[in-house]
């Protein structure tokens, strides 16, 4: 059985800042380990829609590793290309975009993401948005909210299933 979108998703949500720290621990540059990150759930999805894939986590990480080490062999080739011409940089450019479609596919479910956030009460939003985009961790979560560990654990998890349910439904 395949993975579902969801799961994929879920993967990526929960697991983002963690893999964006990993690539720019690899690239010493937050602007391309972003890049890298978001290029890499898009294989990601591609991936888990042909194979099924044991460990996903694991192979998220080894996506992000090795375009990481990708994206570091074609900057060192382009350094060392200061007399390319105009046109044949821009071919370069325009071979590393992703296609438009996957592009327009990523840019909706952002938004229904975004939207779903906002359809949350105030304190899951915020308890959501301090971990997986701020790092923070359940305690700091919880001390901040003035709620339990497990309640800001339980916070957490019912935005990410909102947020899953919402994006399974559009």
């Amino acid at each position: 059985m395949m993975q579902s979108h969801t799961n994929t998703l879920d993967i990526y949500i929960v697991h983002r800042g963690e893999l964006v720290g990993y690539a720019r621990k690899i690239l010493g540059d937050d602007f391309h380990a972003e890049d890298v990150v978001q290029d890499a759930y898009f294989q990601f999805v591609n991936a888990t829609q042909e194979k099924q894939i044991v460990e996903p986590l694991a192979y998220l990480y080894g996506i992000v590793r090795n375009k990481c080490f990708d994206l570091q062999r074609k900057l060192a080739r382009d350094q060392s290309r200061d007399d390319l011409d105009s046109n044949a940089a821009l071919s370069l450019l325009e071979e590393e975009k992703p296609s438009a479609e996957r592009n327009l596919a990523a840019k909706q479910e952002l938004q229904i993401v975004k939207q779903a956030l906002q359809d949350l009460p105030k304190r899951t939003r915020i308890a959501f948005e301090m971990h997986r985009f701020g790092n923070h961790t359940y305690p700091e979560i919880a001390k901040h909210l003035g709620v339990s560990v497990g309640t800001a654990h339980s916070l957490v998890l019912h935005a990410l299933d909102y947020c899953s349910e919402k994006l399974s439904i559009d």
